[in-house]
């Protein structure tokens, strides 16, 4: 089956700050993430988010008109929400629009624990991957439910046509405690709460060079990215830095 690349990048940066346009005030995007994380947290007062176990985090570094990189390699609670992520087929992102890189290590490491103490470890469980398809185990946290919604995912593209299914097996993983490769951050893998599919149907912008453009590239079907989306999982093609194998359990990004 052939897919359909998606249309030439547009030059475009898009702004960082709150766009007002998208009635999204500070409240709203700290109602969605405390909405997000019920498990986790219990409230915020627009300067702290609270969590259940009675740790107060604040929302915001205070530092202003943060550059792309700045939020990137130091984003706040408040920068992991700044960017909307656009729901169902979209065309290819503009220049830095990444919804869903900017990650406060602060907040995964305590939702998830910290992969070199053995805390996500302890949290693993174990599910079957496309059991009328696959059917290999692979090991997924607990946390927010993130190992049953993405048995959810499974059993839903198992349903798939062969030729659409074919690029969720085999994966190229979920559990890697290592950092991003350009932020040297932690990736959404060091807490069990990312799953890469299959390398043969993917692309990933670094393979591409560091040029002064990204060419966009995409061979994942949309019928995939449309059951991970559904189930509270964003996708990595949505990234002007894109890496359309990779997909990441944020409810908090999905929310309307």
């Amino acid at each position: 089956m052939r897919i359909a690349l998606l249309a030439t990048r547009m030059a475009v940066v898009l702004p960082l700050a709150f766009d007002p346009a998208q009635a999204q005030t500070r409240t709203e995007l700290l109602d969605r993430l405390v909405r997000a994380y019920p498990e986790a947290l219990s409230g915020h007062d627009g300067k702290q988010i609270f969590w259940r176990d009675g740790t107060a985090m604040p929302v915001d570094d205070g530092i202003e008109d943060k550059s792309f990189e700045q939020r990137l390699r130091g984003a706040s609670i408040l920068d992991q929400l700044r960017l909307p992520y656009p729901l169902g087929a979209s065309a290819a992102p503009a220049a830095n629009a990444d919804p869903g890189r900017f990650r406060n290590e602060a907040f995964f490491r305590k939702m998830y624990g910290d992969c070199h103490t053995g805390a996500v470890q302890r949290n693993l469980v174990t599910i079957t991957w496309l059991p009328r398809s696959w059917g290999k185990a692979v090991q997924v946290t607990r946390i927010n439910g993130v190992a049953d919604r993405l048995k959810e995912v499974s059993a839903d593209i198992d349903k798939l046509e062969p030729a659409i299914k074919a690029a969720a097996f085999p994966i190229a993983g979920v559990l890697s405690c290592r950092p991003v490769a350009d932020t040297g951050k932690m990736s959404m893998h060091g807490y069990a709460a990312a799953i890469d599919l299959n390398l043969r149907y993917s692309d990933y912008w670094l393979w591409a060079g560091r040029g002064k453009s990204i060419p966009y590239k995409n061979r994942m079907p949309q019928a995939i990215v449309d059951i991970f989306e559904r189930h509270g999982f964003i996708w990595g093609g949505k990234w002007y830095h894109y890496d359309t194998m990779h997909f990441e359990y944020r409810p908090e990004l999905l929310a309307r």
